[in-house]
């Protein structure tokens, strides 16, 4: 399907070239006919003079008679174009072949099944009846926003100031940053090889921090960045809003080369509210992509190809008495997705066709924003005005 719109984006580009080619030959073609039409004109003066002077009895006009006879025999120079043709390039079927993809061979082998304490537990794993906290840690940010897990033993943290602060499991600050523009980091990732990304919307930039200097990937015209998310195989997504706040969308780009733009459903509708609201984003085992969208009060996912899967309101219950709008947004080795309901101090856990599971509303909760899970499945919250990070177990 990719290689499918690849090859009409490549058909309609030679179609605009050719309409373009079209323009042009017009243009020449009526520039020669304008030329042409100006000498008849002169002739047809001339014509008329001459007439005028052998009808006349006065004998000046004739003396001073100037033949232009010679004038007139210089026709503008004959126009040539040739036009485009299309020469098509022979299509090599084994080369083709191997920029389409490869397929492994069929391999069979054994292995002790032995769980790496740095990798993530597939097994399955049942919700806890009550979710436990296990850690609290004191960022020190004012107004806590972003949480995002680094390892086992670290993560990085960011508020509404331009520091982005990193922690161990213990709550020692090991490392702390400032944003190179000096504003405030809007979001923060960390890409397949642990380096940190932050996009800073003032400004309409993604950077990342690779061993101590800062590298600018991504720099917006017309757009500004919101929230980001890595995938699992390593491209950014990132929701974006217009400059007009007008129009929102999410993009994914490789490195920063942008590949996909998400923006509108089947019917032309836009998927995502048009405003500034924070749009926290991430990605599902199933690679859906789901958006938290705090204007529109629902989380809204689609697949890989950016096709509307469902969107969720939320879940009508007495404990529940405001609206739900959604910020932070994370999901688990079981494809379930949570997101935090800050207004009403708690997490929403559903599973990956968005029906609701149920909801951590204990672990005395306040204002829940920012969401990460590590690789066992822990969940860490930012609670965004006490500048906590608080670790829960909510899995067996």
């Amino acid at each position: 399907e990719q290689w499918h719109k690849e090859i009409d984006i490549v058909i309609n580009k030679m179609k605009t070239e050719i309409s373009e080619i079209k323009d042009k030959h017009r243009d020449i073609l009526q520039k020669h006919l304008d030329e042409i039409k100006q000498i008849q004109s002169l002739i047809k003066q001339t014509l008329l003079a001459i007439k005028e002077i052998k009808n006349s009895t006065e004998l000046a006009p004739t003396i001073k008679y100037s033949s232009k006879i010679r004038d007139f025999s210089k026709l503008p120079p004959k126009v040539k174009v040739s036009l485009p043709t299309f020469i098509p390039k022979p299509i090599e079927r084994e080369k083709l072949y191997s920029l389409f993809g490869q397929i492994t061979p069929l391999s069979t082998a054994t292995k002790e099944n032995v769980l790496s304490p740095n990798q993530p537990n597939a097994s399955v794993r049942e919700l806890l009846d009550e979710p436990e906290l296990v850690a609290t840690i004191q960022t020190g940010h004012k107004d806590l926003r972003c949480v995002t897990y680094i390892n086992d033993d670290k993560i990085w943290t960011s508020g509404w100031n331009n520091e982005i602060k990193c922690f161990n499991a213990y709550g020692s600050l090991q490392q702390t940053i400032v944003t190179k523009s000096g504003e405030m980091p809007y979001d923060i990732a960390v890409d397949v090889d642990r380096d940190l990304l932050y996009s800073v919307r003032t400004v309409g930039t993604v950077s990342k921090l690779k061993n101590g200097q800062t590298e600018e990937l991504i720099r917006l015209q017309g757009w500004r960045p919101g929230n980001l998310c890595v995938t699992s195989t390593g491209d950014l997504l990132t929701t974006m809003f217009s400059d007009d706040y007008t129009q929102s969308k999410v993009v994914r780009y490789s490195g920063s080369t942008e590949k996909q733009t998400i923006q509108f459903d089947d019917e032309g509708k836009p998927l995502y509210s048009g405003k500034s609201y924070t749009k926290f984003i991430t990605e599902n085992r199933n690679h859906d992509i789901c958006v938290a969208e705090c204007g529109a009060g629902a989380v809204v996912v689609v697949n890989l190809d950016g096709k509307l899967r469902w969107r969720y309101t939320g879940h009508p219950s007495d404990a529940k008495i405001k609206p739900f709008k959604p910020r932070g947004i994370t999901t688990d080795s079981q494809s379930r997705i949570l997101t935090a309901d800050g207004d009403n101090h708690c997490i929403h856990i559903l599973d990956q066709n968005g029906q609701f599971l149920c909801d951590i509303d204990n672990c005395d909760l306040e204002y829940p924003y920012g969401l990460c899970v590590d690789n066992n499945d822990n969940l860490f919250v930012c609670e965004y005005h006490k500048g906590y990070v608080k670790k829960i177990k909510y899995v067996n």
